[in-house]
């Protein structure tokens, strides 16, 4: 058991590695507007690049993880997102067209930060630990708190240093991924199936248990990145606060609750059922959709916001434990599956509210209404994951 701490160590900074990797470039989208002349459509395109390699990630990887091994990949994954980061601070100045050198960073370390999340959870499940949920949880609630890091630190270096000087703080986050690659290149790594063969993706989808969790994944993605993109609009329209004072107070807000809720389950999972947990969670991110969206007090909204970042906490890890406890030969696909559904609720939920808040005049509570349908689905799942597991089917 001892040995396997050092595992768990580099799957903590797979997580934290993953949170730089999804949260740093955002942080500059208006500096490369400036810097680079380029136009605020294009920059959007980069985080839809970045979830879509990850998703196209998240697919391959049920194919070829377990013909490579799992150590090679992972090891890959933090050497491609060390390298995708310090690509970022120099490429677009090499090359003629700056967007295309920022693409392309983007690009490489999304590939590291894709396959970071569909075998970090394996990882950790194949680990002979007690209390196997709550590890899991704990485990999730890293990429919280690195979230929250990526904020605080980069926003308390722009203050002091200028946000001219971005390029050097991507090298120093860079630094974060290429140490943890020399973790897992010597921690014991365990494969979840043993020498099992895992289940493939078409014997995977013929479970009515596996497709119920799938939907469950992809509102569990869609109920937190429909709100989290909101929280930094919330925060500025309800209190005022300035676009670096809403950062903090809403996407900040949203993350510690989410990693508040993550870390309460780790340390008290052994106490609670996960599936009754996961069903009053669902309850209170219907609720919190509903008050964000339905309030007449600003205030009320914000707190609607992070209340939402409390009930999401635990779907993701939650949703993976009750299928590796449910379906133990599920092997990498089925880790791979999960992750892709989450990333496509995640792609997928955001972009429904803003379409409806365009459309309503760019009204965004209507646009959280309508997103209000993401929990909804959630608890629906749940209910029937909940029969199907008594039927054992």
């Amino acid at each position: 058991m001892k040995k396997y701490k050092l595992t768990l160590k580099a799957c903590y900074l797979g997580f934290i590695t993953q949170a730089i990797a999804g949260n740093f470039a955002p942080l500059l989208f208006l500096r490369f507007h400036r810097q680079y002349a380029i136009g605020l459509a294009r920059v959007a395109l980069i985080s839809s690049v970045f979830f879509f390699t990850q998703l196209l990630i998240d697919l391959f990887c049920a194919g070829f993880a377990d013909r490579i091994g799992y150590r090679k990949c992972i090891v890959t994954a933090h050497i491609c997102s060390a390298s995708g980061l310090v690509m970022l601070a120099f490429l677009p100045d090499i090359l003629p067209d700056p967007f295309i050198g920022i693409m392309a960073s983007v690009v490489v370390y999304a590939v590291g930060s894709g396959l970071i999340e569909v075998l970090c959870s394996p990882i950790v499940e194949a680990c002979p630990f007690d209390r196997k949920e709550a590890v899991m949880s704990t485990l999730h609630s890293f990429f919280c708190w690195g979230s929250v890091g990526v904020i605080v630190i980069s926003t308390a270096f722009f203050s002091i240093f200028g946000i001219e000087h971005w390029k050097w703080l991507a090298c120093v986050w860079a630094l974060v991924p290429l140490y943890n690659a020399f973790n897992f290149s010597v921690c014991p790594i365990e494969h979840p199936t043993g020498e099992q063969e895992g289940l493939c993706i078409a014997e995977l989808l013929r479970v009515p248990f596996f497709r119920a969790a799938i939907v469950l994944m992809v509102c569990a993605g869609a109920s937190e990145l429909s709100m989290s993109q909101w929280a930094s609009a919330f925060a500025e329209s309800a209190l005022g606060l300035s676009k670096s004072a809403g950062d903090l107070a809403g996407p900040c807000l949203f993350a510690v609750a989410m990693g508040i809720w993550r870390a309460f389950y780790g340390k008290n999972g052994d106490r609670l059922d996960l599936m009754k947990f996961m069903l009053m969670s669902g309850g209170l991110c219907l609720a919190s959709y509903l008050i964000a969206s339905l309030t007449g007090a600003p205030a009320a909204g914000l707190a609607g916001c992070i209340l939402c970042g409390f009930s999401v906490g635990i779907m993701w890890p939650g949703t993976i434990s009750l299928c590796s406890a449910g379906m133990p030969e599920g092997g990498t696909a089925m880790f791979a599956l999960l992750a892709m559904a989450g990333d496509l609720g995640g792609a997928l939920g955001p972009a429904v509210v803003g379409a409806v808040t365009q459309a309503a005049d760019d009204n965004i509570k209507k646009g959280l209404l309508t997103g209000a349908v993401f929990p909804a689905v959630l608890i629906i799942s749940l209910i029937l994951m909940k029969k199907m597991r008594k039927r054992k089917v």
